[in-house]
């Protein structure tokens, strides 16, 4: 039996140490918790309400350093907490304190939030002893509720989808942001995962041609206080305290079915879920910061400490703390959310923030450290979509192209070359045709494919794309720090005003400028990635890092201008171009390698002149203009056979002024056919027409031209979305 506030006493039996967490199995709730160094674990449950604790459990059984017990009249919405008591030692890494609630690690539930107040800290505030002193407030009253749930879901006739790496375009969302000004979503369901489900945003994403969404964080995560303090809020989220539980706020209902539903009406869509997950660090911050859960269950395992003076974390992350994945409850703590997800949520893959600490053993980042093992070989995880974000703030945090097998990763060195090249900056060909081949410098190792590098010229994290060609300078005001946050190597160009103007030729530029970026993301080996909005042109004044603006500065504006309707068509288009051209998303590097064979290139690096580009041609500073040629019938796979693909001639010309070009010669029968020029499109001019010779390139420009037999002229007259592979 056990302590109560009421005069009832719960039964309680021993329980299973498996698994962890608070499992309802139908007849009662089992709870098990890890804590190698605690003496003592009480398990606190509360009213309906989440006001009164009702009552404080001894954990009765301690398994393999497993703190368990099993309450046969426990049911779903039974809120709770831990309390764990141990010795309080800053010093030797221990900070355990009895006084303060505590949430469940593996809480599928979390109800309510932090209140930044005194007495959620271990220690006490203003004390001259600082975090060595000793708090002996309760911080339950200002603390969240970990709530037991049914996992109960009829996924009915819901099927998973299967888009292979050839052929995924990711839109990275926020799921508040995207529906808060929607006007077809009811205003009590923008900003969640309900609102993320109405038809009408479901039937907008699923019209773009984009095969996969990765949302912005989207587990339970708390509010800084400083940006409380403030009048902000931790709006992208990367603040996580609770790693199996869906944020609170973004579920219109009670329900953490509302996430499954929304899964399963994007899969019905034929669309992924991909979550962007931080399990790089917790919102517990460093010594000075407060005890909600992993520090006063068991500091010492959870993070990893200042060997020599573990009172102090080591912080790899710029947030003030380090999960440490070295511990193996910890890591196991890391794959069963993961493999939850994947599971018990169906999302089909995973974004993960500053990956390279997830791969930091003691000495350094380790390629086969033990959280890269056990995904490559656990028989779920190595086969969902694996994406790093492949750097972090430590020691040796830039891992670019150092990922095992299985995983994908971000791209910087892509975005930079890209941003540099279409802004007109000298000597960039050489890098330049090494990204758009999907950078063999980087990822052509092991076995990886093509699709390990993920291409990008914008995310959450900096400019929007119309930002990058209307900006020089961030404007992050409104942030409160001065404009002192935020990069400041951003390759951005205003054309010549800085923010919005009325210059047409200015605004000519810049709409030209933004479809180049789009078309070189989409036309390029690797797997593209776009940032939600960019496609409507959405502007955030300049500012580069809107982490903390909850408000139109951060949402998706769905009034759209004639401008921004334009530029929606043509994304639908240069997606609908990747897809429909295998050639553009070939699963093997290409190489550029003459094949005796069958006597051709995978592609070929040409100038202007027609000639393929010599030594002189690739070193030449001031050159910034180039063909690329993707000869379909190279060989496409490891079977030695004549590829069946169609040939493809995309032209690039970054320079200010028109540059001619010379087409190479086709055979016979063959012509050149226009699919795409980017320098037409707002005049409406037909881009589709035949051409041989020398054609001229207009500034700041890209043409994407399909070589075609005569016969097949009469398709030029018809819209290119009715054909198929």
């Amino acid at each position: 039996m056990s302590k109560t506030n009421n005069g009832f006493k719960s039964r309680v039996r021993e329980g299973s140490p498996f698994p962890r967490g608070a499992t309802w199995d139908g007849l009662g709730v089992n709870f098990a918790l890890f804590s190698a160094n605690a003496t003592r674990v009480e398990l606190c449950l509360f009213d309906l309400e989440g006001k009164e604790e009702i009552e404080r459990i001894d954990m009765p059984e301690y398994t393999d350093e497993i703190w368990h017990c099993y309450l046969p009249d426990a049911r779903p919405g039974q809120l709770y907490g831990y309390r764990v008591h141990g010795p309080y030692e800053p010093e030797k890494g221990h900070r355990f304190n009895p006084n303060k609630l505590l949430l469940d690690p593996y809480a599928k539930g979390i109800v309510g939030e932090v209140e930044w107040v005194d007495e959620v800290f271990g220690y006490t505030i203003g004390h001259p002893d600082g975090d060595l002193s000793f708090d002996e407030r309760d911080s339950a009253p200002f603390m969240p509720r970990c709530e037991v749930i049914d996992p109960a879901f009829t996924w009915g006739r819901s099927r998973d989808v299967d888009i292979p790496w050839s052929r995924t375009v990711i839109y990275e969302a926020h799921v508040r942001g995207f529906t808060m000004a929607h006007p077809d979503v009811p205003e009590h369901l923008r900003g969640t995962f309900a609102g993320m489900m109405t038809g009408a945003v479901a039937q907008y994403i699923k019209s773009l041609g984009v095969t996969s969404v990765e949302f912005l964080p989207i587990h339970e995560f708390v509010q800084d206080q400083r940006l409380l303090e403030q009048g902000l809020r931790n709006y992208w989220g990367y603040n996580s305290i609770g790693f199996f539980a869906p944020h609170r706020a973004y579920m219109a209902g009670d329900s953490v079915s509302e996430f499954k539903e929304m899964v399963a009406r994007f899969h019905a869509a034929n669309l992924e879920v991909i979550l962007d997950v931080v399990y790089n660090h917790t919102a517990e911050g460093n010594e000075l910061g407060p005890t909600l859960s992993f520090k006063g269950i068991d500091n010492a395992s959870y993070y990893r400490l200042m060997p020599e003076k573990p009172r102090y974390y080591i912080d790899d992350t710029g947030t003030g703390n380090t999960v440490n994945l070295s511990h193996p409850r910890v890591l196991q703590m890391v794959t069963d959310s993961l493999r939850y997800w994947a599971e018990e949520m169906r999302v089909d893959g995973f974004r993960f923030d500053l990956a390279t600490i997830l791969a930091r053993e003691p000495d350094g980042f380790d390629e086969a450290g033990g959280f890269l093992q056990s995904c490559y070989q656990d028989p779920v995880l190595s086969q969902v979509k694996l994406i790093a974000e492949p750097w972090d703030c430590g020691p040796g945090g830039y891992q670019v192209g150092r990922f095992p097998p299985g995983w994908a990763e971000w791209n910087d060195q892509y975005r930079d070359t890209l941003r540099a090249f279409w802004r007109g900056d000298q000597g960039q060909l050489a890098e330049l045709a090494t990204r758009l081949t999907a950078s063999a410098d980087l990822f052509n190792r092991r076995g990886r494919r093509p699709y390990a590098s993920i291409n990008f010229v914008t995310a959450h994290d900096g400019y929007t794309l119309y930002d990058l060609v209307a900006y020089e300078e961030k404007h992050n005001e409104a942030n409160g720090e001065d404009n002192e946050d935020g990069h400041d190597h951003n390759i951005s160009c205003n054309y010549g005003v800085e923010g919005e103007t009325d210059d047409p030729a200015i605004n000519a530029i810049r709409l030209r400028q933004v479809r180049n970026f789009v078309a070189t993301v989409l036309f390029s080996q690797g797997t593209p990635m776009l940032l939600a909005g960019d496609e409507m042109l959405r502007t955030q004044g300049g500012n580069n890092n809107a982490y903390c603006q909850d408000n139109e500065i951060g949402w998706i504006d769905w009034d759209h201008s004639e401008e921004a309707r334009n530029m929606i068509d043509f994304v639908r288009r240069v997606i609908a171009l990747r897809l429909r051209y295998p050639i553009l998303r070939r699963g093997r590097f290409l190489t550029g390698k003459f094949d005796e064979n069958f006597g051709n290139k995978d592609v070929t690096w040409l100038a202007p002149s027609g000639e393929e580009m010599s030594v002189e041609d690739w070193e030449d500073p001031a050159t910034c203009s180039m063909a690329v040629l993707l000869n379909g019938s190279a060989q496409a796979t490891g079977i030695r056979r004549r590829g069946e693909d169609v040939t493809l001639l995309l032209l690039l010309n970054a320079h200010h002024e028109p540059v001619d070009f010379q087409l190479p010669e086709p055979p016979d029968g063959y012509i050149w056919m226009y699919r795409l020029d980017t320098a037409h499109l707002e005049e409406g001019a037909d881009y589709r027409h035949l051409s041989n010779g020398t054609h001229e390139v207009e500034s700041r420009s890209l043409a994407l031209m399909e070589l075609v037999h005569e016969r097949r002229r009469q398709w030029s007259r018809r819209d290119p979305d009715e054909e198929d592979e």
